[in-house]
């Protein structure tokens, strides 16, 4: 096959489906679907994987860093090879750690130059559909995934602009328009089983349109593609998935791949019509619709729609290059209740032209603010019909809500610059009250009408909370503006249950209610209550000796058994305590801790990453204001490596400096009290002195956060089945806004200073992947999505002379090359060498004897550009 390839270079790689994510297995949930497409439909698909993942854990061995990368990537393309998918491009993003936020995401991996090279990719590959993962920031969703699928929806907007990007066009690049964007899931309720998808897909959010298609389908192999999808999800061994459950034999019980559409040009079918619904209007024709390449766009210049006001609504139609589209007629369909403007005639519209119509609708008095509709174009001519879709969101002339979180605010201020707000209704609105305390709580006012407006803004909390004040006023309030107004809430009854132990699961229902003459518009966001506690000062000089003392820890006892992430358990099975105190520029914390089984025992070696096995993690965030754990400090702690009665594993993780405690938190000491047999293990004591000097800002002694997890790891396999913790919300461990808030009386505030984050800086570089080489030379893509470098590798030759190799090539400009013996999933022999222009000559030497179908890749880099090359040895050389 790679002979064959190789012998008709610059066919390129031409795709129908593009998966765009962060790592290597995040696609994994949708091969079912993307292998049946191929294997059913001809859609051929590949995947763009930003990062190789080697900020990642490993569960069978040591390698981190580049060296995990390049695992990952191999464990990638073969899973993704059991769908049918040879084509992976890695982008050489940098894998830092697990965060929640897409800023810093965006940051470590260079903005916008992550972005270039995704559009390349999808320049040089020509996808019609583009499926990604969820942009938003929802209960903890993984910033990386986050900001790969905010990439994948730029990328879907940008890669046909020639405005955008223009220099790749001197690559030989045209724009190119995907017709369609999708995000892998879906929020609502689906059935499983064989008719899954013709029953159709229930939305949480009224105007999301969401494909499927079921997974139960037998292939050609004879297997069904649900237990494809599993072989294939084994395959991340490094990740701990190669002990992945069985899928349901029964087929009611098997379960489709649902995609929610986030963005279409192209015609949308019906998504009850079948498994290839989600290709029609793109990949596939549609009985009876328009010609393969049509579009229909429908734009709202905005998407609130103010009840009583028009909106305008452009509604563009283009015909595809393959010819006209003759009689073109265009009508909008809205709910019932709203008005909308009459059909237009668009005539005949040439080949790869286009004509816009504008629509106003009107949303009538007794539509909900809030709902979500959707306003369909549909599109007739004498060549067939077809249909595209607008979300719209119901509003009140005047709305109010919460100020959002800073992170949410960016992603806020990022679909608007799009045009994309419709994404907005997958962020919850969220803020957090400490247990007993007060908080400052922003809500912003906006006007959606055209008139100017005055009114009021009332903020209801439930039973045990209080507001102040009840009530502001706003007035003068332009049309298209927004202002803040102030409030105070306080959770004013200490012993309603805290974070998720409370009976709505810590989930607090709050209105916001905005009134202007005698209409009333509310709008629901969501309070969490968070533990509150105390630091108590201490005189005398601490011994961290393990043994709890009521002189050192005079404090409240905080209770750590609630279960935030797994199963629910038993007080034997995992709980604990904890006490924190502070004698000077030092905080003391005591952790109690009752386990009945030790999880694997790591080697000194492997001290990363505790959360692995059994261990504690202690939070702190200075200031209390942490918009990520980039400025935090997070310390793991395992009670021993090597053995039972080895010292305790100490470092810090995903946090501003990312490391082993002796060199990233000098002075923390650390001591265990541990049974020194599996036999007679009960739990463990541990006690830790974290000095103010290793903190990533100063303390801000009214509000700083803090938490406390235990990890409760009952097996050998290197993973944690239960955790508990101070604070308990999901997605806790990466949004410091949720950890509990202490008060550290005594200490006096001397303002912010910040410590700069040291994050992780060495990611695995597609220069150095056989794998990526052998496929950029057979597919054309430039390795990494870069920019391909001028000549590249010329004339490559290779002689064989026992176990040595020469290597033989040009090279118009010179630069880094490293050249690799390859037998199809080993590097048998490598060199790097810098080389000038003209002929080179690399030798290579081979650790056994040379093999049949072995292969000789070369990659050439110089000033950020990147070349490859691939020669198979045949039985001549």
């Amino acid at each position: 096959m790679a002979e064959q390839r190789l012998s008709k270079p610059g066919n390129g790689t031409k795709l129908n489906v593009l998966f765009i994510g962060a790592h290597p297995d995040d696609e994994a949930s949708t091969l079912a679907a993307l292998g049946q497409w191929k294997e059913r439909f001809g859609a051929r698909s590949g995947v763009i994987t930003v990062t190789r993942g080697e900020g990642g854990g490993n569960a069978v061995g040591l390698e981190e860093g580049p060296p995990l990368g390049l695992l990952r990537e191999a464990e990638e393309r073969l899973a993704v090879g059991t769908a049918g998918i040879d084509d992976v491009f890695n982008l050489d993003g940098l894998d830092f750690y697990y965060t929640a936020s897409a800023p810093l995401s965006h940051q470590v991996w260079g903005g916008d130059d992550v972005l270039e090279r995704i559009v390349r990719v999808v320049r040089a590959t020509r996808p019609e559909i583009i499926v990604t993962m969820n942009p938003s920031a929802v209960e903890g969703n993984h910033g990386n995934h986050q900001q790969a699928a905010m990439f994948a929806v730029e990328a879907y907007l940008f890669a046909g602009d020639p405005e955008k990007f223009p220099e790749q066009r001197k690559e030989g690049l045209q724009p190119w328009t995907p017709l369609r964007l999708f995000r892998s899931g879906a929020n609502g309720k689906g059935t499983t089983g064989p008719g899954a998808i013709s029953a159709g897909y229930a939305p949480t959010i009224a105007s999301d349109v969401v494909f499927g298609c079921w997974n139960g389908t037998v292939s050609a192999t004879g297997q069904r593609w649900s237990e494809i999808m599993v072989k294939a999800q084994r395959e991340y061994v490094t990740q701990g998935w190669a002990e992945f459950a069985d899928p349901p034999s029964d087929p009611d019980k098997i379960p489709a791949t649902w995609l929610t559409t986030l963005l279409s040009r192209g015609p949308l079918a019906n998504p009850t019509s079948g498994d290839d619904a989600a290709l029609l209007g793109a990949v596939r024709q549609a009985k009876g619709g328009l010609p393969l390449g049509s579009r229909i766009e429908v734009r709202p210049r905005r998407h609130a729609a103010v009840i009583g006001l028009e909106e305008s609504i452009d509604v563009t139609v283009s015909a595809p290059a393959s010819g006209a589209l003759p009689q073109a007629r265009a009508k909008l369909s809205v709910p019932p209740g709203w008005s909308v403007s009459k059909a237009q005639d668009l005539g005949t519209l040439a080949s790869g032209r286009s004509k816009t119509a504008t629509f106003t609708v009107t949303a009538p008095s007794n539509a909900a603010p809030g709902t979500h509709v959707q306003v369909w174009a549909e599109v007739t001519s004498k060549h067939g019909a077809g249909r595209g879709m607008a979300p719209l969101r119901v509003a009140g002339a005047v709305e109010a809500t919460i100020v959002p979180l800073p992170e949410i605010a960016q992603f806020r201020a990022w679909t608007k610059r799009l045009n994309i707000q419709h994404l907005d209704a997958l962020v919850p609105e969220l803020f957090a009250v400490p247990s007993g305390r007060t908080r400052a709580l922003g809500i912003q006012v906006e006007n959606h009408g055209k008139s100017d407006a005055s009114g009021t803004v009332a903020v209801e909390l439930p039973a045990g909370f209080g507001v102040e004040p009840a009530q502001r006023s706003f007035s003068g309030l332009r049309g298209g503006a927004s202002s803040t107004l102030d409030f105070t809430a306080r959770n004013s009854d200490a012993s309603i249950p805290v974070a998720n132990t409370a009976p709505n699961a810590g989930v607090w229902p709050v209105q916001i209610k905005a009134t202007v003459g005698n209409q009333t518009v509310s709008r629901s966001v969501v309070m969490n209550l968070v533990p509150s506690g105390t630091v108590p000062a201490i005189s005398a000089s601490p011994t961290v000796d393990a043994v709890w003392d009521a002189a050192k820890y005079p404090g409240d006892k905080l209770d750590i058994s609630a279960v935030w992430d797994g199963a629910k358990t038993t007080p034997e099975d995992v709980s604990g305590s904890a006490w924190i105190s502070r004698s000077g520029e030092n905080f003391l914390v005591f952790v109690d801790v009752v386990d009945d089984i030790r999880g694997t025992i790591l080697p000194a070696s492997d001290n990363k990453r505790q959360r692995r096995t059994d261990s504690v993690e202690i939070y702190f965030d200075p200031r209390g204001t942490a918009a990520n754990t980039a400025q935090t400090l997070i310390l793991g702690i395992m009670p021993s490596m090597d053995s039972m009665t080895g010292a305790p594993g100490v470092g810090r993780d995903r946090d501003n400096y990312q490391g082993e405690a002796r060199v990233t938190a000098p002075g923390v000491r650390v001591a265990v009290k541990m049974a020194g047999t599996q036999d007679a293990y009960r739990g463990y004591q541990l006690e830790a002195l974290i000095p103010f000097s290793v903190l990533p800002d100063r303390v801000d002694p009214a509000r700083m956060g803090f938490n406390v997890v235990i990890n409760d790891s009952d097996t050998q396999n290197k993973a944690a089945q239960t955790r508990t913790a101070w604070s308990t919300y999901p997605g806790m461990r990466a949004d410091p806004w949720r950890w509990g808030e202490l008060s550290v009386p005594g200490l006096s505030d001397r303002g912010s200073q910040p410590v700069a984050p040291r994050l992780p800086d060495t990611a695995a570089a597609s220069v150095e992947s056989p794998q990526s080489i052998l496929q950029s030379a057979l597919g054309g893509v430039p390795l990494g999505g870069h920019a391909a470098l001028e000549g590249g590798v010329q004339r490559l030759e290779v002689r064989a002379r026992g176990r040595s190799i020469d290597v033989d090539f040009s090279s118009r400009t010179g630069g880094t090359a490293r050249a690799y013996l390859w037998d199809g999933s080993t590097v048998r022999g490598q060199r790097i060498s810098q080389v000038p222009t003209g002929r080179t000559r690399m030798t290579l030497g081979s650790d056994i004897p040379v093999g049949r179908g072995w292969m000789v890749l070369v990659s050439l880099e110089k000033g950020g550009l990147v070349a490859a090359a691939a020669r198979p040895l045949s039985q001549r050389d």
